[in-house]
């Protein structure tokens, strides 16, 4: 036993010390509440920043609003995304888009990491183009696929949608099947 330390009580032969807590243990404390009082007066009392239910609900609002653009531009469906796929420039534009967002979960050549394989026959979300217009524009945020509707605009949405079709069935060696194919067979485990 230090000299420092009082010995508070001795039970089973095992001496209890009064030991000063470690100051970064300190610091971690003080500075947690600092910053809940912090984040209390901007959210709740100021209310300078909206809060993030209310952000999410913006969000959510905002790839509402992109769906219904969407739905209310040229008359966007299966047969005129297929068509896109021969439109050179939108390839281009889309193959952009999907380098700079798309890469970090599914790859360069869309083969999956964390995202799935999207150059095979099975999918998680359905196969259709407009499925692929619905999965990019309000994404799975439950599976870890952010809404990118909102960020991208209809537009980019449509380039990178189309880009998804042009490689589909390309079948680069990749990640595992998921999901099920175009007649609703399951993926082989």
């Amino acid at each position: 036993m230090s000299k420092n330390n009082k010995v508070h009580h001795v039970y089973d032969g095992i001496e209890e010390e009064d030991n000063r807590l470690p100051n970064w243990w300190v610091a971690i404390l003080l500075g947690s509440i600092f910053f809940s009082f912090g984040y209390w007066f901007v959210y709740e009392t100021t209310k300078t920043l909206p809060s993030p239910l209310k952000a999410y609900q913006t969000e959510k609002e905002a790839n509402a609003a992109v769906q219904a653009k969407l739905a209310a531009g040229a008359p966007l469906n299966d047969d005129t995304l297929w068509a896109m796929v021969k439109d050179e420039a939108t390839l281009g534009e889309g193959k952009k888009v999907f380098a700079q967002i798309c890469v970090s979960c599914h790859l360069d050549k869309a083969q999956g990491s964390i995202g799935p394989n999207l150059t095979d026959e099975y999918w998680l979300h359905g196969s259709k183009p407009m499925d692929i217009i619905n999965a990019v524009t309000g994404g799975f945020p439950d599976k870890g696929m952010e809404a990118w509707g909102a960020r991208l605009g209809p537009e980019r949405v449509k380039q990178v949608a189309v880009f998804v079709l042009s490689i589909r069935d390309s079948k680069v060696p990749g990640k595992a099947p998921e999901g099920v194919d175009y007649q609703g067979n399951p993926a082989p485990k």
